[in-house]
């Protein structure tokens, strides 16, 4: 079957320190709930997700810190760069989550914000903090690996 147009992933952010500064356990796809000159922005790249953070409140999935630049050809009214953006997700799945975040500590994270199919989406991770010891161990595994691909390459 024939790949049809815009069905790819087109990538606007990713929040790489994530993957650093925590163990992520599972990734869910959630839509975002964006006005019209925040989607032009998005498409242009003109996002950020480093100190991004989403909650469970109410029934409803959250994200604050997700910092979206002013479109430039917008009107300059009401355009808050970090405003809290709701995120749309199935009912239980947001139970599910709230459970998580509750009970067993975990925390979600955005780790990056995309367009597939056209629609604007953000992957969240479920995960928890690392401490300074996992991420010298990472750190030390990821220098190990190195080092024997350079010595692979030399032979």
């Amino acid at each position: 079957m024939a790949k049809k147009a815009g069905e790819g992933v087109h990538v606007a952010c990713t929040n790489k320190k994530a993957w650093r500064d925590y163990h992520i356990d599972e990734t869910i796809e959630a839509g975002i709930v964006l006005r019209g000159s925040e989607v032009k922005s998005l498409r242009e790249g003109r996002a950020n997700l480093t100190d991004a953070y989403a909650w469970v409140t109410d029934g409803e999935v959250w994200v604050s810190g997700l910092h979206i630049s002013p479109y430039s050809h917008a009107r300059m009214e009401e355009q808050d760069p970090t405003r809290d953006r709701k995120l749309l997700l199935h009912g239980s799945e947001i139970r599910r989550l709230g459970v998580k975040i509750q009970d067993k500590g975990y925390t979600l994270i955005p780790l990056r914000v995309y367009f597939k199919r056209g629609l604007a989406k953000v992957e969240l991770g479920l995960g928890k903090g690392k401490k300074l010891y996992d991420k010298r161990e990472d750190i030390k595994k990821a220098d190990a690996q190195r080092e024997i691909e350079r010595a692979l390459r030399r032979y």
